[in-house]
């Protein structure tokens, strides 16, 4: 029996990676932490908050096969440089410890594109340096090395999967997708940057159903969670503007950028050729399920 224990499992990702999770025929148990924002009967939900407990005790008792570990603070505006990410580096240690001391096999956690260094013109697992320029990223980073090292003294398997630019249902509504659909929704000005720069966009259900088929799989190392495609910011917000109806909300060049690289767009070679995984959605497929869940979610 394939056991898999999942943290952030009401979140964002987590909460598809379920009944994925569950065709491929793992038995799930679910961590959530306060109140649970989200059920499914497909798993067994523990309440347990890795930050302030041991999870010795918790991974001796359900001793999972599987690991998959992707919950982190990632609130919008506060995560880049919060505090929290040196407490997440922490409790995920400990985690992965645990984890190896009652046998598990196998680890799959969520790293980011804000490990490379953004000046690169490529971005590509094995051959770009990483050079985070945040706390996020360094944290994310230095986690991933850890898991490498402790994976090879302790033997078990582990891969590292770097999420780029995801959208879909439940993201949190401050972020860029959301953020347009529900102006244009409420019919009120949106104001942008110029959007000429590139990502790299995936919807949240493929990044779910690629995560779970890392899981389910015996690549190691770090593994780029991406389409391999650009697009320009403009587009995406054009696109959805176009689908609503709403161009005339849309208010380009208004907010400068900061910080923020020309290109991000991930080299997916060893996603495709290794693991032998493609998206399942267009973006204009994922855009139109991701407005119809915005206008259900608005009573509109």
């Amino acid at each position: 029996m394939k056991k898999v224990l999942i943290t952030g499992a009401d979140g964002f990702i987590g909460r598809h990676c379920l009944p994925i999770l569950k065709r491929r025929g793992f038995e799930i148990y679910a961590l959530f932490f306060k109140e649970q924002r989200f059920f499914s009967k497909d798993a067994y939900w523990i309440d347990h908050n890795l930050l302030n407990n041991s999870s010795q005790e918790l991974l001796t008792k359900i001793k999972p096969t599987h690991l998959l570990h992707l919950a982190w603070n990632v609130t919008p505006g506060k995560f880049w440089n919060s505090l929290d990410n040196l407490a997440w580096v922490k409790s995920s240690i400990d985690l992965f410890e645990a984890f190896a001391l009652q046998g598990g096999k196998r680890v799959v956690g969520a790293g980011t594109c804000a490990e490379y260094d953004w000046e690169a013109k490529e971005f590509c697992e094995q051959t770009t340096p990483c050079y985070p320029r945040t706390l996020y990223g360094v944290s994310k980073y230095t986690l991933s090395l850890i898991l490498n090292s402790l994976s090879k003294q302790m033997g078990f398997s582990q891969a590292w999967g770097r999420v780029f630019h995801l959208y879909g249902p439940h993201e949190y509504s401050e972020r860029l997708v959301p953020a347009v659909i529900q102006k244009i929704l409420r019919k009120e000005q949106m104001p942008c940057s110029h959007g000429n720069q590139i990502r790299d966009f995936m919807y949240v259900e493929d990044v779910a159903d690629a995560f779970v088929s890392l899981l389910d799989s015996e690549v190691k190392g770090n593994v780029n969670i991406a389409s391999g495609k650009g697009v320009s910011v403009k587009w995406m917000i054009e696109k959805i503007a176009e689908m609503l109806q709403g161009r005339d909300y849309i208010q380009f060049g208004v907010i400068p950028l900061q910080n923020e690289p020309d290109q991000l767009v991930a080299v997916t070679k060893r996603l495709q050729e290794e693991l032998r995984w493609t998206p399942g959605f267009s973006l204009e497929q994922s855009l139109h399920h991701t407005i119809e869940w915005w206008k259900e979610r608005l009573c509109l």
